[in-house]
């Protein structure tokens, strides 16, 4: 493994430099739009607007690789970030920090494209799902890390806003200075939705109603603690459970993947996911029970986005699955950004605690459908899957792509170990 992180560690270092400073940038949204009298609606259409423009940028990125190279689209989209970042403080109008979210969504979701594609081609076939590990969990990490940044400045003031401007802006320096040229970035074409539906139905619908939960919980989770009163630091500390969760939580939902019937999984995770937003309703202002909800709530979501692809992966001929997850991607989008438009008018009619009603309810229909959907079809057993691996639902459809072909690979270099053991 350090041989492996040797190789592409510029890389991992500008990513964690990144994440710092998006990771910044979501959390001071919610605090600074409560300190502006915004209201939780008009919030959840600032946080919808990130995923218009991931989405956005997701589809035309590549497109603007082709044409002038991975460097120069890297390095204009790291300048419009770090420019839209310092905006925020200076333009505190909703109709402007949309426009500002649109546009850093589709430079980060670029950066994802342009990033991911250098990791893949500095990884071998043997090192590749190494890589993708390391490269999830250093996403992780600089999530977790800017929720601790957040703790140093007053979200009343630019500082913070700066320096998260500051942090995306020099870590494109690593990447930008070590990276070796790579072919133009090729994203295949979506599988199309009807086709997608036919195939996997419970991946389908599973995957659109974790977009979101997703956006809600990390675009939103700010917007609710601002509105209950928690200080600056105890949001910071709120967002940071939901993330760390998933880092715990993503190994034995991974081995288990490999092991049993992927819905039952589906299933339990998102069982565990609904209670523990009944927990965070049911014990309004008790801080240690809401942050215990928000560490099994957030823990299970992104591990479910790597079951659901596993579980789609499973009904699908291996040349279709790279089209498939470019499906599932788009997906997702759609449901990041209808997510916190539903939680911020629960936000608004109900109050504060609609956020957790939204994600209870949420959770509680992608159970309902797997239990239906196990009612409809026969289980793959656990011995014909493809291999699990922690897709992080940030990442672009390059390293999804990547993912899995190492899935198939590994798939493949496990069937034909067994062959030779029982014709020994």
């Amino acid at each position: 493994m350090i041989t492996v992180l040797g190789r592409v560690w510029p890389i991992m270092l500008g990513i964690v430099l990144i994440m710092l400073g998006n990771g910044m940038h979501f959390t001071l949204i919610g605090l600074r739009g409560g300190i502006e009298g915004f209201s939780a609606a008009e919030l959840s259409v600032v946080t919808s607007a990130y995923f218009v423009g991931f989405l956005s940028g997701a589809r035309y990125t590549p497109v603007l690789i082709r044409r002038v190279g991975h460097v120069r689209v890297f390095a204009a989209l790291g300048s419009f970030m770090s420019a839209g970042l310092i905006a925020f403080p200076l333009l505190t109008e909703p109709w402007a920090w949309t426009i500002l979210r649109v546009l850093i969504g589709f430079c980060m979701s670029g950066v994802y494209v342009a990033a991911e594609s250098w990791l893949n081609n500095a990884a071998t076939n043997d090192t590749r799902g190494k890589v993708l590990s390391a490269y999830m969990i250093a996403q992780t990490l600089g999530i977790i890390g800017a929720q601790g940044l957040l703790t140093l400045g007053d979200a009343a003031t630019p500082v913070l806003f700066i320096g998260a401007s500051i942090l995306v802006s020099i870590s494109f320096g690593p990447m930008l200075l070590s990276a070796s040229p790579v072919p133009a970035a090729e994203v295949t074409r979506a599988m199309p939705l009807r086709e997608l539906f036919a195939n996997s139905p419970l991946g389908t619908v599973g995957i659109f109603l974790l977009g979101s939960i997703y956006a809600t919980q990390s675009g939103m989770g700010a917007v609710f603690g601002a509105q209950i009163g928690m200080a600056a630091a105890q949001v910071a500390l709120f967002v940071a459970m939901l993330f760390a969760g998933a880092l715990v939580l993503q190994f034995p939902i991974g081995w288990l993947s490999d092991r049993m019937d992927r819905r039952k999984l589906i299933l339990g995770a998102a069982v565990i996911g609904a209670t523990f937003c009944g927990v965070g309703w049911a014990m309004a202002g008790e801080f240690w029970f809401l942050m215990l909800a928000a560490f099994l709530a957030g823990g299970v979501t992104t591990p479910l986005y790597a079951l659901f692809l596993a579980y789609t992966n499973d009904t699908l001929d291996p040349e279709d699955m790279p089209s498939a997850s470019g499906g599932l991607v788009f997906i997702f989008g759609l449901g990041a950004i209808s997510g916190p438009l539903v939680t911020g008018w629960a936000m608004q009619v109900i109050g504060p605690y609609g956020f957790w009603l939204v994600l209870g309810v949420t959770f509680a229909a992608i159970a309902l459908y797997a239990l239906y959907r196990m009612t409809q079809r026969a289980s793959v057993p656990a011995t014909e899957t493809d291999s699990y691996l922690g897709v992080l639902p940030t990442t672009s459809a390059v390293a999804m792509t990547a993912a899995v072909e190492w899935s198939v690979q590994q798939a493949e270099k496990e069937d034909a170990e067994a062959e030779n053991d029982t014709t020994q």
